[in-house]
């Protein structure tokens, strides 16, 4: 564990020296360069290697203890902004908000206790994989939209209009979110559905409405009607971009307070 641990530790330094990087070059009026990208995957590459130690010394996967989730969904979301990060370099400066949402998720990761989780049967399925990978992207979509809302916001303000106005205008950053969120919809579609296979083969039902399913189709709700809203009722940048923020805020609580607080079979392990 001891390696494992080593390794993680290197990745976190990786991520904050590419976020803290990224964040002063925006306070200062420049666009992040691509040695972040480098910084970036670096600790995506010792990350992995930390988690796969983990995987094949506990033979499971990363989704038992809270350790193990925050663990995974710190890569898969470091993943997801750095793919954002390296095909749409005009984005680039969203990393002063990105960063520092992965960055409490990082500290949270760290006060955990990596201790071993009891793996049950119920979770020894390849719908359960499925499940959690739809899962992954759905909020790491949302996590890139979070990341263009949140500049839109900080425009409003003097300071962020003048350290930010060589992203591109909020019309065009609006619509590149909305299209995340459209993202987003259709895997938190996806996970809900083969979340239901899944319990089916575990506990015999589909849908029970216990606390995780029905926060996750909150969420969902919560999702489509941000969509449908932006579309039908033409909110302007700001409007939208506080929808988002709700939307994530929803996800956030979905994932990681909910499954950790109920006594139902979702209760991390079981």
């Amino acid at each position: 564990m001891e390696n494992e641990l080593r390794l993680l530790w290197a990745a976190i330094i990786l991520y904050v020296l590419a976020g803290s990087t990224a964040i002063i070059r925006v306070a200062l009026g420049h666009i992040p360069g691509r040695h972040i990208l480098q910084l970036l995957v670096g600790g995506l590459a010792v990350h992995a290697l930390a988690i796969g130690m983990r995987w094949v010394r506990l033979d499971h996967g990363p989704f038992i203890t809270l350790f193990e989730i925050l663990n995974s969904n710190v890569w898969s979301l470091t993943l997801a902004f750095t793919l954002a990060y390296w095909r749409i370099p005009r984005i680039r400066a969203t990393a002063v908000v990105v960063m520092p949402v992965l960055f409490v998720m990082m500290g949270w990761l760290m006060l955990a206790h990596p201790g071993e989780g009891h793996f049950p049967p119920t979770y020894q399925t390849p719908w359960l994989y499925i499940h959690i990978g739809f899962g992954k992207v759905f909020l790491g979509a949302v996590l890139v939209a979070v990341g263009l809302a949140g500049v839109i916001l900080l425009r409003r303000t003097g300071r962020g209009a003048q350290r930010l106005d060589h992203l591109p205008d909020n019309r065009r950053l609006d619509e590149l979110a909305f299209r995340c969120l459209a993202i987003g919809l259709v895997f938190e579609s996806l996970m809900l559905v083969a979340g239901a296979i899944w319990a089916q083969d575990a506990w015999g039902r589909y849908w029970a409405w216990d606390p995780l399913e029905t926060w996750a189709f909150i969420t969902w709700l919560a999702l489509a009607a941000t969509l449908h809203a932006r579309v039908t009722l033409r909110l302007a940048p700001p409007a939208h971009a506080t929808m988002i923020m709700a939307v994530f805020a929803l996800a956030f609580l979905t994932f990681f307070g909910v499954p950790f607080i109920s006594a139902v079979p979702h209760q991390g392990a079981v």
